[in-house]
Parts: structure tokens; sequence; C-alpha cells
């Protein structure tokens, strides 16, 4: 079963008007929407978006509220979809949970994880674009080591691509296992207490779905769309995805004249210094939650 991580903080963070419109822009599965929709009155109006189509299927089936649409969507999107409403610079709260779902995870035949055997897909949008185990096929050396190198971090990049382009010669890589398989023999044993195949993982997620990208012109779009006084709150799960929500809150807070901070002040302002993590209780209860970093924008004028 999925839980929201966060999800008390995040709700008290978007300072919910009983009136006001507000984003969901990864409705995941509905956490955090219905419980904006508990405090949101008659008069409020939410959108919520994913570019999961089981994520909005799932939504439909459980929601039936006329305060609230649901959309197949990108959240990089969410500029267009909120003109597109007549909203534009209207919202009062933008929401981004950066977090792959428990049921994304937990379906092998998603190929998210190396834990289950399933197919070596990694979409997070089934409809369109490349699956990994394609992407793997055709790559090249170098760009698969840079892949995971910048994008997981991965200290042994260079072993698991040399590993991986030598092996898909003779036997193509369509499934999570075999590709586990070859970077645990790729990876020199050690004490580790994370699996060898996790950061490849990630880094082949965030290559298949264009995540960091996808986040950047989100960003841009949910700052562009706030009404005075609205917020930004977006929840990172991985260090690459928190480093560009930071930049980009601390560049928007600077004054829009650095030469005449008087007259051109910043137009945002940060709610917090520092990213607010989960507690020891939470930890406990969900951890998957440990990684979670939460950032809160705030439009001044």
């Amino acid at each position: 079963m999925h839980e929201a991580v966060l999800l008390a903080e995040t709700i008290e963070s978007l300072n919910i008007r009983p009136a006001g419109v507000y984003v969901d822009c990864t409705y995941g599965r509905g956490g955090h929407t219905q419980e904006l929709l508990k405090r949101l009155g008659s008069d409020g109006r939410l959108l919520a978006i994913d570019r999961d189509p089981d994520a909005i299927e799932s939504g439909r089936r459980l929601l039936n509220d006329r305060r609230l649409e649901l959309v197949h969507a990108r959240f990089s999107k969410v500029g267009q979809l909120l003109e597109a409403r007549q909203l534009r610079e209207q919202a009062d709260g933008i929401l981004m949970d950066l977090g792959v779902s428990s049921p994304q995870l937990d379906d092998a035949d998603r190929g998210f994880s190396f834990r289950g055997v399933g197919p070596l897909d990694m979409r997070m949008d089934p409809t369109t674009g490349p699956t990994a185990g394609e992407w793997l096929a055709t790559v090249s050396e170098k760009e698969l080591r840079e892949c995971l190198w910048e994008l997981g971090e991965e200290r042994y990049a260079r072993r698991i691509a040399r590993k991986i382009v030598t092996a898909r010669v003779s036997d193509p890589i369509t499934t999570t296992v075999q590709l586990a398989t070859l970077i645990t023999q790729a990876v020199p044993g050690g004490k580790s207490k994370i699996h060898p195949a996790t950061r490849t993982f990630q880094a082949l997620r965030l290559r298949i779905n264009s995540e960091l990208e996808e986040l950047s012109a989100g960003l841009v779009h949910a700052s562009e769309n706030l009404r005075v006084g609205g917020r930004v709150v977006v929840l990172a799960f991985h260090s690459l995805e928190d480093r560009i929500v930071k930049r980009y809150f601390r560049n928007l807070c600077r004054p829009t004249d650095p030469f005449d901070a008087d007259m051109a002040g910043p137009r945002f302002s940060l709610l917090m210094k520092k990213p607010l993590r989960p507690s020891e209780v939470e930890l406990k209860r969900n951890p998957r939650a440990r990684s979670a970093r939460l950032r809160v924008l705030e439009r001044v004028a």
C-alpha cells in the first residue's frame, strides 16, 4: 500500500485557502489529493495530473468530486494546463512529489525494481517512448557510462557500462533480473548497505523518463503561475533533484535588480532555509521516506 511521505507537513506547507486553486502535479495514488479535498471548500478547485495513465485511471475510480479534475499529463505542462483553463497566475498552491509510488515499484511488470522479475521497462508513461531495455540495446558505452556516473552517482559506472555493452552482444538484456545480475557481477563485493544495482536502476529511470528535465521545466511553469501569496511545495527523494529545486528557489528569491534591492526586491521567498525531513516516527513506519526533502517557495510580490 502506498503511503504519502510527509503528508501532514506537505498539506500544512500549502497553506490551504478553502476557495483556492491548487494543483497536485503528481497524483500518484491520491494521498495528497484526498487531503487537499478535505480542506477545500465548495468553491475550491483542484487540478491533479500524472504522466502515469494507471494512476489517473485509479483516481477516476476512487474519487468523484466536482471540485477535482484529473488529467493525464506531464507536470512540465502545468503552465499550459492552467492557461487552457483561464487560470494563469491564479494558483494558490502547486505541489510536486517527485517520488516513485509504491504501486509502480511493487508491480514487477513496470520494471522499476530489481527485486522482482519483470520486463526492463521503467517508463512512467508506458504509452510513449523507448523502454529501458530498448535504450540499453543501442546506447554507446560512453553515453551509458556518463548516464550512470551523472544520474546515478555510480562509482563503478565504467565497469558496469562495459559489462552491459559486452553482454548484450550475445544475449539481449530485456528483464530486470538480467540487468541486476550483470551489475552485481561487475561491482566488487563490499559492505555497502544498498544493493549493487540500486544506483544504476535509479540512473536509468531518470534517463528514460527525462525526470531532471521535466523537473526544471515544471518548476519554471509552477512559479510563473502563482498568485501573490501562492506557494510551490516540492518533495524530492534524490540529491540531484533536490539540488535543482534548491538552486532554482534560491535564484528566484534574489532581488530582480541586484544593483538596487530597495527598488526591485525579490518576488519570492523561501519559507525554510533547510529542507524539512521525515521524523523518526515516520521513518520507522515507512522506511522508503528516508531520503525525502521538502522545500517551500512563496510568491510575495
